[in-house]
């Protein structure tokens, strides 16, 4: 009896313990009322065990996720798992992304807080997404043919640095930070203009473009559109027009469909 008395006990404090763990609700991103969530899909943010989910208030709906409370958010991970979902559902129905990193306590909060009060802008947003998706324009300039580029433009500089051979570098230092500023100011101009050739070509078939900053010293290109779905084809055959003129300079590379983070991001609600 003893026994038994103490082993009631340990089972009465292990629900205890699993009742004091805190769960929130993950929200991804909003989607049409009608949306269903495959069987085969993968996990969440959480890992394998996060089953998505959807959520539903009128027109509108949000893909969600149960998160434990008690672990870190924000692992390499977990973005990957947030964008990912969301690039598999944007190439197949309009999604406006919610910032990674939105929890609200239950999916009750997720109407009364996130779908509720903005149902009539999100239905009004997900309508002039229908049959969109964003695409990303990334080009790297091949560094020995841009600088040999830059050289023959610029003889000047292709002397100085030929003066600069076999000379101590301490006593070349600041005419070697020269001649780095000035290439840094030649690729700086030349990604200006390259990006500006590219905007010239993919604006005719995408319904809106963005620039983004660089995301590297040699970028020639970072630029997103939004374009319909239909169209990728367009899109392909206008960079690939580009991509054969700038064999050997400049690498493009095109990624998508994607969910228009540049473009429209619903704006959900933090904390846990």
């Amino acid at each position: 009896m003893a026994t038994s008395e103490a082993t009631g006990r340990r089972e009465a404090s292990g629900d205890e313990q699993r009742s004091e763990t805190r769960v929130g609700t993950y929200v991804y991103g909003i989607v049409p009322a009608d949306v269903e969530v495959s069987d085969d899909a993968g996990g969440g943010v959480g890992g394998p065990s996060a089953k998505v989910t959807v959520v539903r208030h009128g027109d509108i709906a949000a893909l969600v996720s149960e998160l434990r409370l008690d672990r870190p958010l924000g692992t390499p991970d977990d973005l990957m798992a947030h964008e990912g979902l969301l690039d598999a559902t944007a190439a197949e129905v309009p999604v406006l992304p919610v910032r990674f990193g939105a929890v609200v306590t239950n999916p009750e909060a997720v109407v009364e807080e996130l779908l509720a009060p903005h149902h009539d802008e999100f239905h009004a947003a997900l309508d002039e997404l229908e049959g969109r998706a964003q695409y990303v324009i990334k080009g790297r300039y091949v560094e020995r043919a841009v600088l040999t580029e830059i050289m023959e433009e610029r003889p000047d500089l292709a002397e100085l640095r030929e003066q600069l051979k076999d000379q101590p570098e301490e006593a070349t230092r600041d005419a070697r930070i020269q001649i780095g500023e000035i290439v840094d100011q030649a690729i700086n101009a030349k990604r200006e203009a390259d990006t500006q050739a590219v905007l010239d070509a993919v604006t005719p078939v995408s319904t809106l473009t963005s620039l983004r900053d660089p995301s590297h010293e040699l970028d020639a290109v970072h630029l997103a559109v939004l374009v319909e779905t239909a169209r990728e084809d367009e899109l392909e055959q206008a960079l690939d027009k580009i991509a054969e003129r700038w064999a050997g300079r400049v690498e493009l590379r095109l990624l998508g469909p994607l969910a228009a983070y540049d473009f429209i991001v619903a704006q959900g609600s933090g904390g846990g």
